[in-house]
């Protein structure tokens, strides 16, 4: 646009971003936009990647809400209706009205203010300002075949709250956009579209469970797709493997612990999830990602992503197969079909440097491995991240949780083929400053307690989380004894 406000300080809840119209008409299909939208909007997996929709690219995103096509911004609404009138009066603007306006279409004009009411009165005057379009078709407020969209921008603090009063309509605004919504839906985040994937909604769980928005962010990083072939060697219960079968992938899953893979019952299990969304069942096995070269064959490159979040001992800690005991004792046949095998600590700079290596070995060239690390306020991504000669980092995002802890999830490209005879180099040279860096991340659980404790009231608040627990232990046992 030619007007862009040159706000200080100002937290705008949208982006604005400026594309010549005949390169956008040469890399999206304009045109389908209403036919792909209406076929199947709660699908992640459908984009045709050589000329996508609007609509496609918005069915695979999980933070954007909606993108409009801006005809008009300035700041005051005279400004922009005197834009909008200038670019539907040139070549350009009557073009893109003949693609997007037939006789057949319907339309509604929505006024979006922030901060400040206006009543219905006073929003048709607002809407009268673009009479002169003269747009054809018949005005429908549900569901019609273009929205177009009236912001009035007022200025937000840090936390995203208008810093006008309520009754305050006399305050100039920051700025007003008026254009046409694209991919047919305004709120792509609303009408249950996400929350249809809600933790809550799924029938098996467990503490660590990845929630559905940042998996399908994970899996969107990863360039999961259809027929893509994506591997969790930290499966648990199958929360992020199940966003990538949303995506359209094939999915395979390990994990050490059989009995979170089996579930509590026929009906509470990780299949049931996928069963629940009408899934392609995943193929899950119980296998330790540290001795992966002793369950697979590892002569030939085959994932084209790997997704997951590794144990670093914040709710649960890692394990390898293993015992502490110095003399192993043979498991007899007629208990090999139920037996839980032994386990010991799997330290976090072993858990990093055999996930990196086994993702150089299996990924395809060009293949992703999407990971979470949790980190404190002295963690330094050049120093303390993990690494590999064959895999290079593309994205690092992160997102704070509370003052002194948050999380980054970190995406790495194969870039490099992998040496088997140079395996001890690789991982010898995983964290830059050895176990300093791995220590890091292995600790944050107590160092997150001992933070905790300098605070005031700490003492008090430890005892009513003890004896809450011990109720809901008491409650549970009262309820199995019912049952029984």
């Amino acid at each position: 646009p030619s007007f862009v406000p040159n706000i200080v300080e100002n937290h705008r809840p949208f982006l604005i971003l400026s594309f010549d119209y005949n390169y956008a008409k040469e890399k999206f299909n304009l045109d389908d936009e209403g036919y792909v939208i209406r076929s199947d909007i709660s699908r992640f997996s459908k984009i045709d990647i050589d000329r996508p929709t609007i609509a496609s690219v918005l069915s695979r995103c999980t933070l954007i809400r909606s993108a409009i096509e801006l005809w008009g911004a300035g700041p005051s609404f005279d400004t922009c209706v005197d834009h909008a009138r200038q670019l539907s009066s040139g070549f350009g603007g009557k073009m893109i009205l003949d693609n997007c306006m037939k006789l057949s279409s319907s339309w509604k004009i929505t006024i979006h203010t922030l901060g400040t009411k206006f009543n219905r009165d006073e929003q048709n005057d607002m809407r009268m300002k673009f009479a002169f379009l003269n747009l054809p078709g018949k005005v429908q407020m549900v569901n019609p075949t273009n929205e177009f969209l009236l912001i009035r921008e007022v200025e937000l603090d840090a936390k995203g709250t208008p810093l006008v009063r309520e009754r305050d309509n006399l305050s100039p605004p920051l700025a007003v956009f008026f254009g046409r919504v694209l991919g047919g839906i305004r709120d792509w985040r609303g009408s249950g579209r996400l929350e249809q994937f809600s933790l809550k909604k799924r029938s098996y769980l467990g503490p660590t469970s990845m929630d559905a928005e940042l998996s399908l962010i994970m899996t969107n990083l990863g360039l999961v797709g259809n027929g893509s072939f994506c591997f969790d060697p930290f499966v648990g219960t199958g929360s992020i493997l199940l966003t990538c079968g949303l995506r359209g992938g094939y999915c395979v899953g390990t994990d050490i612990d059989i009995r979170i893979l089996r579930g509590r019952s026929d009906d509470e299990n990780v299949l049931t999830n996928f069963k629940q969304y009408k899934l392609n069942i995943p193929d899950l096995i119980r296998s330790d990602n540290a001795l992966y070269h002793r369950h697979y064959r590892m002569d030939k490159p085959i994932y084209d992503a790997i997704v997951t979040d590794p144990p670093y001992g914040i709710r649960a800690g890692a394990r390898k197969s293993g015992t502490k005991e110095e003399r192993v004792r043979a498991i007899p046949e007629d208990r090999r079909y139920d037996h839980i095998a032994q386990t010991k600590v799997y330290p976090v700079s072993d858990v990093m440097g055999d996930l990196l290596d086994v993702s150089a070995r299996t990924l395809v060239m060009g293949g992703r491995l999407v990971y979470i690390i949790p980190s404190m306020r002295d963690f330094d991504v050049d120093k303390d991240l993990p690494n590999h000669e064959c895999l290079e980092i593309v994205h690092i995002c992160y997102q704070p949780l509370q003052i002194e802890l948050g999380r980054r999830v970190v995406v790495m490209q194969k870039v490099k083929e992998y040496d088997p005879s140079m395996k001890e180099r690789y991982l010898s040279s995983v964290w830059v400053n050895g176990p300093e860096s791995a220590e890091k991340c292995a600790n944050i659980r107590e160092r997150l307690i001992e933070a905790a404790k300098l605070k005031p009231g700490y003492e008090e608040k430890a005892a009513y989380r003890k004896k809450r627990r011990q109720q809901t232990r008491e409650e549970k046992k009262k309820q199995r004894t019912k049952q029984a």
